[in-house]
């Protein structure tokens, strides 16, 4: 599966946020989103799951044009920054009416072993990344949008969620942003700059250094 955005032009009132952005990301590769806070990336994930409007957009998918809002398809999974489960909701309920296994998610993340019962509620800022990471990231959607999924994540299980990931996208597109942007290098084959409103494909680290990115 491919998927293309393309053409997309955002304005919050009379200024310009983003122009004419296109991005391609393809099954079994993992694309990356960098650029600075404030650059539009968040936006831009809006935009393709359809969530926010833009003033022009184009989404395709193999080449044919997407006509409606993307979340209403049954394509795609969007991680936001902000929370997103109901906080009255136990572990082992919501495992269940996402059609996952406990036991397969306690075998990779081995402190949540006896949460079961917990309420998201009773989970830390970090836990609760955990679990609405894996929820997205294993659901049975073929376009998966990440948007700071490291955010409040301990180092063992930023790892973790790095090979989970790239076991993940021999099946799925992943379009992944992060302000950590060693993991987005790391981990990305194809890599888009959001710069002035634009995107440019990035073909190597030292352009980033070009583009002021990366400090030299």
């Amino acid at each position: 599966m491919i998927l293309e955005v393309d053409n997309i032009e955002l304005y919050f009132k009379d200024k310009r946020i983003l122009n004419g952005i296109y991005l391609k990301a393809e099954t079994g590769k993992i694309t990356g989103l960098l650029g600075s806070n404030g650059s539009g990336k968040s936006c831009i994930m809006q935009i393709i799951f359809g969530t926010l409007n833009a003033k022009y957009k184009l989404v395709r998918v193999n080449g044919k044009p997407i006509l409606k809002p993307l979340y209403k398809t049954n394509l795609v999974s969007y991680l936001p920054q902000h929370t997103y489960i109901p906080n009255g909701l136990k572990l082992k309920t919501l495992f269940q009416l996402m059609r996952l296994d406990w036991e397969t998610f306690t075998a990779i993340f081995e402190g949540f072993y006896g949460f079961e019962n917990t309420k998201i509620q009773q989970l830390s800022g970090g836990e609760k990344r955990v679990i609405e990471t894996y929820l997205i990231l294993k659901s049975n959607r073929e376009i998966i949008l990440l948007d700071e999924p490291f955010s409040h994540l301990a180092p063992i299980y930023v790892e973790k969620f790095k090979t989970l990931i790239l076991r993940e996208k021999q099946h799925k597109i992943i379009l992944i942003t992060d302000h950590l942007y060693e993991h987005i290098t790391e981990l990305s084959d194809t890599i888009y700059l959001i710069k002035n409103g634009c995107s440019t494909k990035i073909e190597s680290l030292e352009q980033l250094k070009d583009y002021k990115y990366l400090s030299l």
